[in-house]
């Protein structure tokens, strides 16, 4: 007589996912594999993103690959191994996007807000400051700066409004008479003629009237032609409203002559 091997068929009843050990002759126990849990008849696959989230942080996602296997992957707004998920300050970098004159406040995962800092005006992504210190960081409009500075013009430093036509640079560096104005000591007055006291008037303003003073005291001539708003018939704006707490700035392509 020989013993009856009990998994000899058909794994001896167990589940496919378990194994079937002899126990004594004729009998059989049935074990879950590995990754599986059961009685052995029947074994489901374990999956530890049930349990504490499979061991990863609670600001990541556990996804089961696998019999009673997983993977960690932060969360978006947080980086890390998964097991260890640190929040990541959109602020932190870059100043969140955030112009350089503006305070970056973190307010929810992947969401922040920019504002302009105290003395700056924009949208929290374009702040600027007064429109003096704005001649500087602008290519087109650095030269009036420089002139200004040269011949420590400051008035438009102060509140304002004023509103400015500035000459681009190119056209200030090429033409022949700044030289001659400014050694026959009346580069001043010219500047001056580009500035108008009292009043922040941006293009729509000027599209509706036909005279403004400037702080020189004569009158700049404003007519409309060719789609263009033009000053004393020759300088045509080019680039208009440059907003800056205390006025506007426009960019002209000539130098206005009192």
């Amino acid at each position: 007589c020989s013993a009856v091997d009990a998994c000899e068929s058909s794994n001896g009843g167990c589940s496919a996912k378990a194994e079937c050990r002899r126990t004594t002759p004729g009998n059989r126990a049935c074990v879950c594999s590995a990754g599986y849990t059961g009685d052995g008849i029947v074994c489901i696959e374990i999956n530890p993103c049930l349990v504490n989230n499979g061991g990863c942080d609670r600001n990541a996602e556990c996804t089961q690959t696998g019999p009673n296997q997983a993977v960690c992957n932060c969360l978006k707004g947080y980086s890390g191994d998964g097991k260890i998920c640190t929040y990541i300050s959109l602020c932190s970098q870059n100043n969140g996007g955030c112009s350089e004159f503006a305070i970056c406040n973190d307010t929810e995962l992947t969401e922040r807000t920019c504002t302009c800092k105290p003395n700056y005006i924009g949208d929290g992504f374009k702040c600027r400051g007064n429109i003096f210190q704005e001649l500087l960081r602008n290519s087109n409009t650095s030269r009036f700066y420089y002139h200004l500075e040269a011949l420590s013009i400051r008035d438009i430093a102060g509140p304002g409004p004023f509103t400015l036509f500035v000459p681009r640079t190119d056209i200030l560096k090429s033409d022949p008479r700044v030289k001659d104005w400014t050694a026959k000591g009346v580069m001043a007055q010219v500047l001056r003629y580009h500035m108008v006291g009292c009043a922040n008037l941006l293009y729509k303003d000027l599209a509706a009237i036909n005279n403004v003073t400037s702080l020189h005291g004569d009158l700049i001539h404003i007519s409309y032609s060719q789609n263009s708003l033009v000053l004393n018939n020759k300088a045509e704006i080019i680039l208009s409203d440059a907003v800056g707490t205390n006025g506007v700035i426009h960019v002209i392509n000539q130098i206005l002559v009192p």
